[in-house]
This record gives C-alpha cells, structure tokens and sequence, in this order.
C-alpha cells in the first residue's frame, strides 16, 4: 500500500450533544464517564478517517482535565484532530466546550488525549499514514505528541516492571 501524508483538516471531527438529566448525576451535572464516552467516540472518528482502516481501537486516554461542568440542558460540543500519526497509532486530541445557543460563544469544558491503533479484521495492527499539521497550532500539537508518546512509554515501563515484583496480597 502506498504511504500516502495526509492534513490534519482531512480527518477532523465534530459531535454535538444535547445534556440530558440521565446523562448526569444529583448536581446536575453530566457524569464524567459519560464524557469520556463522547470523548471516545468522536476521537475515534477522527482516527477512522485519518487511517481508512477497517477498525481503529482505543489504546490510551490520558491527561483528561476536567476544567469545568457541563449542565442539564447544555449543549455540548466537541472537536478532535488527528495531533500525530506513529507506525499503527495516532494520538488524537479532543477539546469538548458548551455552546451558549444565544451568543454561539464556547466556554471550554475539558481536554483529552486519546491513543487508538488501527486495525484489521483480525485485530492485527496496520500501518498508517503520517499526518502533516499546517497551522502553527497544529505544529505545535505535533511536537507536543511525541513528547506524551515518550511519556506514556516510560509510565508503562515502570507498570510493567512494578507488576513483576508486586505479590498477591498488593491490595491489601
């Protein structure tokens, strides 16, 4: 197959979300689990466009920042890009704000960064190709994914080798 860069626009993704009362708990406020949830699949969207392969699967979520509520009644809006594509996964950023239906204005909600892999139908991870950012931001967003790849790499390192030494009585 041939390796073919792709923009980071070509695989955006948008999803909107009307909150209702049983997507949030007794505060009114929308469960953060149902969160990640939209998180996860409108970043799953943008991974399925940027690889064109028959499934992509959730590898990672990491520095999801809570930085405000979203209400009953809000309307939700999250954007994911594609920040950076490696040898069969891609780091794919999603930034979830409430829309002001009124004003149109956007008050920004949380953050994630997801890691998905592309797969076959065997589950057998396929290669994918590199995304190029152009804007400075979309650079920026670049550079700033190997420096979380590295990250994450070092983190399941040390998972890996604390899970060896840790006995069967862990938890207690």
């Amino acid at each position: 197959m041939e390796e073919r860069h792709r923009t980071v626009a070509e695989s955006q993704a948008e999803r909107s979300e009307v909150i209702f009362p049983g997507d949030s708990n007794s505060l009114g406020n929308l469960f953060g689990g149902r969160l990640m949830q939209f998180i996860d699949l409108v970043g799953a969207v943008a991974a399925y466009r940027h690889a064109r392969s028959t499934a992509v699967v959730t590898a990672s979520m990491d520095h999801l920042d809570f930085v405000a509520p979203v209400h009953i009644g809000d309307l939700l809006i999250l954007k994911a890009s594609v920040n950076r594509a490696f040898k069969s996964s891609m780091e794919v950023g999603v930034k979830a704000m409430v829309e002001d239906p009124k004003t149109r204005l956007l008050r920004h909600v949380s953050t994630a960064y997801v890691t998905y892999v592309a797969v076959d139908q065997t589950g057998t991870p396929v290669m994918v190709d590199p995304v190029i950012p152009e804007t400075e931001h979309q650079k920026r967003r670049y550079e700033d994914a190997l420096r979380r790849r590295e990250s994450r790499a070092e983190e399941t390192q040390r998972k890996r080798e604390l899970r060896k030494i840790l006995t069967s009585d862990w938890h207690v």
